[in-house]
């Protein structure tokens, strides 16, 4: 998973056509899951399940409490009602609701349908900062709009009955003929109004997502990999056609710095643009999966902005089809989604993916090494706010729970972190020739896909596969509580501290203070009283206490402020601009040019000549 913090403050078997035929009178007398998006009553979606047979008195029916990849208590069961269970002939079982995700069905020996309604999660995100909320994070959530879109995180839809997880499941879709579904798995049915498809068992299923709107797609092939890109826009401001390219860029290049790890055949990356109006998803990031990646995003970026973020996001869950999807622990091979039991290796399964996704960066000539250090220099920055002294192993463990849940936003800062510095140690120690990437090419011939490994023996394998030092560091930093002198490893390459400038915003400082709020009674987006102004606004001659009343034209309050955030994420220094202004009672306009306010930061620059050659093994071998 990849969030992005704004503001307020990521395989599947695929079936011959001759398989599936064969495969679909199995799979119909096992799980056979129906869904409903023509018949759409009050904004919620009818499922319809057929079941296996039970020999038991009791069946019991769970909603996922979480999923892969998320790494918080969802509970995806406060989003489905009415759910009933029926015999053969159409009479009612005794069904009792257990807890948010569970339900006990009675005299199961004669069930033989589910019922239930579906309402979607985009509706309910109140855009609260992390931890500040119960929203489900929008790529892991789910989409409701009759005739429209639907985004149908498989989890957030069908259930599954303990004791028959691994059993297959057929999953039809109905949906209106100018809506097409597009997913990593292969529709079986040729229909333009319904969708069929079928997978081995239901963590495969919903390891699937699908997005259904109007046909906005693309397509490209990255070696033999191909690659599906859909998007659905809103107000029609983007298309496929415009993302693909970049995209095709970005993933060819991933490809290239991956080398012979190549753990599918079909990818989809299906990318919801949100408009940001109350009912709309505000959780801004990507959710990935083995064959493909679920992205939001708000429409109110410009191009430009939308593809410097997707390349980060969408890179990073591509890289996720190393770790976990190739490398992982039992915990993660074998998932229980209703009473999750959480590997202690987040470092490696998102760190080592956030870390490869800067690294191809700059490996592939994105990105200048000056930018790459300035990005790992940043994440220092957050990591030291966070806990430095919590066992990184613990607190992946427990990561469900407090203290630990609090610091998971760490993953993508110190596990990325903690990768750079095995990746650094592992060059020194080979004299340039061997580096984090080897050490996941190994592990990845030693377990795959279908193989786990125990959480208490990774360590051990790692030391194994590369050199001494490397488990000094794991043991020392990473399970024990000992912060990383980060210092010390950059130094190792040739690299020192030094003093950067990075690029600011208008309207808040370090992106997370703000100097603006809003008045709850009129909705105006008011400056502060007590705070300090940046150049952008003496510039232009913006007081405390201003109220904000339109910029170049177009007013703003508390309904649009996120358009407003978005908008001068696009400014640039010189840009001619105007802002009407309430002061005293009184508006006035203020027109000028722009200036961005510039923030000052620890930063680390390449220093040592005789540590060239490692130095370029590391970022450029």
């Amino acid at each position: 998973m990849r969030k992005i913090i704004l503001f307020l403050a990521v395989a599947g078997i695929l079936w011959s056509c001759n398989s599936t035929q064969n495969a679909v009178a199995t799979v119909i007398k096992d799980v056979d899951v129906t869904i409903d998006l023509i018949n759409v009553k009050e904004d919620k979606v009818v499922v319809t399940i057929l079941t296996p047979s039970f020999t038991s008195e009791i069946a019991t029916f769970h909603i996922p409490k979480t999923v892969p990849g998320t790494y918080s208590e969802d509970n995806y069961g406060r989003f489905v009602e009415n759910v009933k269970a029926f015999d053969s002939k159409g009479g009612n079982l005794k069904i009792a609701k257990t807890d948010e995700n569970t339900y006990v069905i009675y005299d199961a020996k004669k069930l033989t349908k589910v019922t239930y309604l579906v309402n979607d999660t985009f509706d309910t995100e109140t855009g609260a900062g992390f931890g500040e909320s119960e929203d489900v994070f929008s790529p892991a959530g789910t989409n409701i709009n009759a005739g429209v879109n639907f985004v149908l995180n498989t989890h957030g839809f069908i259930g599954y009955f303990k004791g028959k997880e691994a059993t297959p499941y057929k999953l039809t879709v109905k949906h209106p003929a100018n809506l097409l579904g597009v997913s990593a798995m292969t529709d079986a049915d040729k229909s333009d109004t319904s969708d069929v498809f079928i997978m081995p068992k239901y963590a495969s299923l919903v390891e699937m997502p699908i997005m259904y709107s109007k046909p906005d797609f693309t397509s490209f092939m990255v070696d033999d990999m191909e690659i599906i890109i859909s998007v659905y826009s809103p107000t029609g401001k983007y298309t496929a056609k415009q993302i693909t390219p970049n995209m095709e860029t970005i993933m060819k290049a991933q490809k290239r710095f991956l080398g012979p790890i190549n753990a599918t055949k079909k990818y989809a990356i299906l990318l919801y643009l949100s408009d940001m109006k109350t009912n709309d998803a505000k959780g801004f990031g990507a959710l990935e999966h083995p064959t493909s990646t679920t992205v939001v995003m708000p429409e109110a970026m410009n191009l430009e902005m939308l593809q410097e973020q997707l390349k980060d996001v969408v890179s990073h869950e591509f890289f996720h089809i190393v770790t976990p999807l190739t490398v992982h622990s039992n915990e993660i091979q074998d998932f229980d989604f209703n009473n999750p039991q959480m590997s202690e290796h987040l470092w490696m399964y998102e760190g080592v993916t956030e870390y490869f996704a800067n690294l191809f960066q700059v490996n592939q000539g994105l990105i200048d090494e000056n930018d790459f250090f300035e990005r790992m220099a940043g994440k220092i920055a957050q990591a030291r706010q966070l806990n430095d002294n919590m066992s990184f192993t613990k607190m992946s463990k427990n990561v469900f729970d407090a203290p630990y849940k609090d610091q998971y936003l760490n993953v993508y800062q110190k596990g990325a972190l903690i990768a750079m510095c095995i990746d650094i140690q592992m060059r020194e120690s080979s004299n340039g020739k061997r580096g984090i990437l080897n050490l996941m090419q190994d592990l990845s011939k030693e377990y795959g896909t279908n193989k786990a490994f125990k959480d208490s023996e990774l360590f051990d394998k790692i030391t194994e596969l590369t050199y001494p030092e490397i488990g000094v560091f794991l043991n020392k930093h990473v399970s024990g509580e000992t912060p990383i002198p980060y210092e010390k490893y950059f130094g190792k390459m040739g690299v020192t501290e030094t003093t950067i400038e990075i690029a600011g915003n208008p309207f808040l400082k370090g992106q997370t203070e703000p100097y603006i709020t809003v008045n709850p009674n009129t909705k105006e987006i008011v400056i502060l009283p007590a705070i300090e102004l940046n150049v952008f606004m003496t510039t232009l001659g913006i007081k405390n206490n201003d109220i904000i009343v339109a910029i170049n034209d177009k007013n703003y309050n508390l309904d649009n402020i996120y358009d407003m955030i978005m908008s001068s994420m696009n400014w640039k220094d010189g840009d001619a601009i105007s802002v009407k202004i309430k002061r005293d009672g009184k508006e006035q306009t203020l027109k000028g040019k722009v200036v961005m306010p510039k923030e000052k930061q620890d930063g680390y620059q390449a220093t040592d000549n005789a540590k060239k050659a490692v130095r370029e093994a590391w970022l450029k071998g």
